[in-house]
């Protein structure tokens, strides 16, 4: 009767034991995941690739924590171990381990990279940009733009114009193809936009044609309250039967033969763009176009202006007629000789 009153009093004591040794383990996992860890100011990597074991051992050798196990506890336990995204991460002063992890797998704290294209660059200049990015993975070193054009899955279309000039944020590690799809993509949806709540009769027809004419307002000024005045004097000229006679096209038709400075052989050098030779809108645009010149080639303020020359700043003077239009060059040449 004693010896069962023992072993009784014994199995008790080993049970609770094991329940105290639970609450302990229980106890110390539950702050180890919560414990505010110290990052510092240093950007943490996180390779493709690289396993979620490697990551605790990289932070017990960096004294970040003190053992590797509760962090790969965490992760299994909640099936997170596969789902880290690679990058560059920024962590906030005091983070939990917890809060670690699931960063890691939402991707959230990454450091993005910004990288801008400028309203009225051509394609090119958007390669350069994109080619010379830092942190960008590069794959279209040395493709054609017909390649690229294949690989976002648009094969046969010209590229120029067909980009949205923007300020876009990407991470390291990133490819460039995922730049050239979301900036593919965005000037698609803002074409929609405006080309749906575009004016009636208009002299262009499709929105491609919306996109052309965009391009060469953009290269022809900058300033946004010239952009629907300088549409409306090209709809006057398409409705007609004028030629455009606009500079910008004639430059991007001479390709690398301008040097800077507009001459009269370039203007009467016949080329696809060269629309002081050739009727209609040229082939394809002529460069990145923003919204505001997106907005006005599809709603041109109606004008009597037929002509303009440009007077500096990015301001035009414009005119109904051919006489105001020479008076017009002929005061600002003069203008621009007194300046000196």
């Amino acid at each position: 009767m004693k010896l069962w009153s023992w072993s009784k009093k014994a199995g008790v004591l080993i049970a609770l034991s094991g329940v105290l040794m639970v609450l302990l383990v229980v106890g110390y996992y539950l702050s180890a995941i919560s414990k505010p860890l110290d990052f510092g100011d240093e950007a943490f990597l996180i390779s493709r690739g690289e396993s979620l074991s490697a990551i605790a051992n990289r932070l017990v050798e960096d004294k970040i924590i003190e053992e590797p196990y509760t962090l790969k506890l965490y992760a299994r336990l909640n099936a997170l171990g596969t789902r880290i995204k690679a990058g560059e991460y920024k962590f906030p002063q005091g983070i939990s381990l917890a809060d670690f992890v699931d960063r890691l797998v939402s991707g959230k704290g990454q450091i993005g990279i910004r990288i801008t294209f400028i309203e009225g660059w051509t394609f090119k200049q958007m390669r350069e940009t994109i080619h010379t990015a830092p942190k960008l993975k590069i794959t279209t070193s040395g493709w054609s733009d017909q390649q690229i054009m294949q690989a976002i899955g648009h094969s046969g279309l010209h590229p120029e114009g067909q980009f949205y000039p923007d300020t876009y944020y990407y991470r390291r590690g990133d490819d460039d193809l995922s730049i050239y799809k979301k900036v593919f993509l965005l000037m698609q949806d803002q074409l929609d936009a405006v080309w749906e709540n575009r004016q009636s009769n208009l002299q262009i027809k499709t929105r491609y044609e919306a996109l052309i004419l965009a391009s060469i307002i953009e290269k022809e000024t900058w300033i946004r309250d010239e952009k629907p005045l300088i549409s409306g004097v090209f709809s006057n000229r398409l409705k007609v039967g004028m030629r455009l006679q606009a500079d910008p096209t004639v430059i991007y038709g001479a390709g690398a033969k301008y040097k800077g400075k507009i001459t009269y052989k370039h203007l009467m050098t016949d080329t696809p763009y060269n629309t002081y030779t050739r009727y209609g809108l040229p082939p394809t645009p002529i460069s990145l176009p923003g919204y505001d010149s997106l907005e006005a080639a599809v709603n041109p303020e109606k004008t009597k202006s037929f002509y303009f020359v440009a007077i500096g700043k990015g301001r035009h003077k414009f005119s109904a007629t051919l006489k105001e239009h020479n008076a017009a060059v002929r005061k600002y040449i003069a203008r621009k000789k007194n300046r000196g």
